[in-house]
């Protein structure tokens, strides 16, 4: 006799696979050119060298491992990282112990954020978001029982983030917003006035701001440095950060995405429940990676040093490429979100069968919304890989559009 029929959460059903399982089914029936070693450029996973220092630091700290960590982390790290915002962004010192809260990584604490905020016994609850995205923000809210709204980014309006193109009616509607600067994939900074219309919006309608910021130290330009959305709050008056929250992370900017290590910092209320919520599904940082993490907060020497890495990279590969095709340094961040000569899957999986290097089509990475895909005909490319790696599949990227 069969039992009955089980029962799990519905909305489980209403999450689409990640753009790397969707893409790895399209790319299964193709074989690729074995004249060409595979150069993969479609993981933003960062391969440059994890700093000894910090390596030192994780090992020496293995003795911590004998006691449970607390969700709130150490006084010290928290520390660190209060000192770090204010020395990058020029602030006065984040209070450590209310206005800090170190996380497994940002993805963990971006999706759980929003089961902190999202009330979904409120009819018709929205949560914003870009498009293309991380696709995050979606699973978080429809997780939470909210709809995603999406705004799409479009070379036209130089990929920013255009409130306008949204209805009072969703605004009213909003209980949270997700921001992505740099951007992930287009790598544009939000400026000041994007930042300004922002909080506007978000004093009239009453939602919460969470700005994911895990590029931010990637840029090209040691004497300009993107704006982040504390900096932006600070500078504007909004000194309590009312309704912000910041997500950074160490991955990309210490090269040690094996630690899920980072932070979420701003308005104290919110991170007073998000700790509560925190305290309940047990994400406390491990000891050794929160011992570790202090070592490469206090540390900018290794960072300039990965900024110089990545310039040496996109200053080789872009010239080549614009000699087949448009192609723009972002602003930061270390994605090329280049335009395609025909539809971006069908280029994709020409480019792996024919050159055996994988980029991401990048719609894939964006949805269907105000009558389009903003991501159709583009590709993400992250240069993520060695110098040499990323000539050589610009070399092939550049026969591969010429012959096109």
């Amino acid at each position: 006799m069969k039992g009955a029929a089980r029962s799990l959460n519905p909305r489980l059903n209403l999450l689409q696979p990640y753009p790397f399982q969707k893409f790895s089914k399209i790319l299964a029936p193709i074989t690729p050119n074995p004249d060409y070693s595979q150069i993969r450029l479609s993981i933003g996973e960062p391969r440059h060298a994890t700093p000894e220092f910090i390596q030192t630091a994780l090992t020496g700290a293995l003795d911590g491992l004998s006691s449970y960590p607390t969700t709130q982390g150490t006084i010290e790290l928290r520390t660190s990282i209060a000192q770090w915002l204010a020395r990058r962004y020029d602030l006065p010192e984040p209070d450590a112990d209310r206005q800090v809260l170190p996380v497994n990584g940002t993805r963990e604490a971006l999706f759980a954020f929003a089961q902190t905020v999202v009330d979904d016994s409120q009819p018709d609850a929205m949560v914003v978001m870009p498009n293309p995205f991380y696709q995050i923000y979606e699973g978080a809210a429809l997780l939470a029982g909210a709809s995603p709204a999406f705004i799409n980014l479009t070379p036209e309006s130089g990929f920013a983030l255009d409130t306008g193109s949204l209805s009072n009616r969703v605004w009213e509607r909003t209980q949270l917003v997700y921001v992505c600067s740099p951007g992930n994939p287009t790598g544009h900074v939000m400026p000041m006035e994007e930042w300004e219309k922002l909080f506007e919006l978000a004093d009239e309608y009453g939602f919460v701001i969470a700005s994911d910021e895990c590029y931010s130290e990637i840029y090209f330009d040691e004497q300009a440095p993107p704006l982040g959305g504390l900096q932006a709050a600070h500078a504007l008056g909004r000194k309590d950060y009312r309704n912000l929250a910041v997500f950074s992370s160490l991955s990309k900017r210490s090269n040690v995405p094996g630690m899920r290590s980072g932070f979420i910092a701003g308005d104290a209320e919110l991170l007073e429940k998000f700790l509560l919520y925190r305290t309940y599904h047990g994400s406390a940082v491990n000891p050794a990676v929160q011992v570790a993490s202090v070592a490469a907060w206090n540390d900018e020497a290794h960072v300039e040093e990965n900024r110089r890495l990545y310039r040496e990279k996109f200053s080789t590969v872009v010239p080549l490429l614009q000699e087949v095709t448009q192609a723009s340094m972002p602003q930061a961040g270390f994605y090329l979100w280049l335009g395609t000569p025909i539809d971006d899957i069908e280029f994709a999986r020409h480019l792996y069968q024919h050159y055996n290097v994988v980029v991401l089509p990048g719609s894939l990475l964006a949805r269907d919304a105000h009558g389009s895909n903003p991501g159709r005909n583009r590709v993400r490319i992250a240069l993520v890989a060695q110098p040499e790696e990323c000539l050589e599949a610009a070399q092939r990227l550049q026969d591969c559009i010429g012959k096109l």
